[in-house]
């Protein structure tokens, strides 16, 4: 059984792939691909048992085959390689693959695909479309804030909510929260899920930025994604979302307006030297000053900047762990942003200066106990 596919195209479409593949997998035959060939077209598959993503190109093949076949070795080899054709030869029997190039041929040992896990589907659910620069956008604003702590699996990934007239994608991890929300995207339904991070780094490195189309199906334990010739097909974390707007405060009179730029670089300049297990950084703010300032008592290292700002409310001081207080504002759109706070011991509030139309960014951390200096 032979086929022939170009180097390039190949390695393409295996890159999109492979972040499917870890590295010690529960059955040996998870570190390979799944090469499924019907009609001139040939399946790429990789899988994890709980995310599988297959992708589609055509080839010049006069028969149907299935093998299972190394994927770091096959990865390896492309990457050598330059532009051209390849020429596979399977022989699914006794298990090999020799692939010949222009400068010689590789031999690889092979998997039959019949002992491959066969692809989920996704069967009595849901389905609605997005663009996928929108998906892209909406995975970018919220993942960076899930939590990596197993012991709370409902945190680990992004809420998705659903309404007949917009979708809310949620991410938290107890210290921090991302609402993003579209009104032009009218999903028809009434419903929600959790999806794994893992799923959505995959879809935001494999998404093109462009309006092509995403279908997306769900039902209670699978959600599945197509876009051009690519799935992905995850299992849904089966959790219950904490009421996120439970802890996002309503009334916060004090309103700071600031260059994101300005601020962002002075929060990552005092925070070198904060304490390198809190990351602890003060903000005081005073008429139209704010100083920003961090200290590591161990060290006896401590930092300084004043800044004018814009600032409506009454003179007061919050901490926040710089770490994620940057994150957020170098995740802000627009050229300023805006913190809004109630009392030092509540969350505030950082909006983005502009969004576009249809569209609501919502960022919130939680403050940190300020010790006196």
């Amino acid at each position: 059984m032979k086929f022939i596919v170009n180097s390039t195209t190949l390695l393409k479409h295996l890159s999109m792939i492979d972040g499917v593949v870890v590295s010690k997998p529960i059955i040996p035959i998870l570190n390979n691909f799944l090469f499924d060939i019907k009609d001139g077209e040939l399946k790429i598959s990789s899988t994890d048992l709980e995310t599988t993503m297959t992708t589609l190109i055509k080839v010049d093949a006069k028969e149907d085959m299935s093998i299972a076949i190394p994927s770091k070795t096959t990865l390896d080899l492309l990457k050598s390689l330059p532009d051209q054709p390849l020429a596979f030869s399977i022989n699914i029997e006794k298990g090999a693959v020799e692939i010949k190039y222009d400068a010689g041929r590789f031999k690889l040992t092979a998997q039959k695909g019949d002992e491959f896990p066969k692809n989920p589907t996704v069967d009595g659910g849901q389905k609605f479309t997005m663009p996928a620069k929108v998906l892209q956008k909406a995975i970018s604003k919220t993942v960076f804030a899930t939590s990596n702590d197993e012991l709370r699996l409902n945190l680990t990934g992004v809420f998705v909510q659903l309404t007949a007239g917009d979708i809310t994608f949620v991410a938290t991890d107890a210290n921090r929260l991302v609402r993003f929300n579209r009104a032009d995207i009218k999903p028809g339904v009434e419903d929600s899920f959790i999806l794994p991070k893992k799923a959505l780094n995959l879809l935001k490195s494999s998404l093109p930025n462009d309006d092509t189309e995403v279908t997306i199906d769900f039902n209670k334990s699978n959600a599945h994604f197509t876009f051009g010739d690519v799935t992905l097909v995850c299992r849904l974390i089966d959790e219950k979302y904490p009421d996120y707007n439970a802890v996002i405060p309503q009334e916060n009179p004090n309103k700071l307006v600031m260059d994101r730029n300005e601020f962002a670089m002075s929060v990552k300049r005092v925070s070198i030297t904060s304490n390198k297990t809190t990351h602890q950084i003060r903000l005081k703010l005073a008429g139209s000053e704010l100083t920003v300032s961090a200290e590591d008592i161990d060290f006896e290292n401590e930092a300084q900047e004043k800044l004018k700002c814009q600032y409506e409310g009454e003179d007061m001081e919050i901490g926040f762990n710089s770490k994620y207080l940057a994150e957020m504002i170098n995740s802000a759109d627009g050229t300023e942003v805006r913190l809004e706070m109630s009392q030092p011991n509540r969350a505030g509030v950082l909006l983005p200066g502009t969004a576009e139309d249809n569209e609501s960014i919502l960022m919130l951390v939680m403050p940190m106990m300020l010790n006196n200096y």
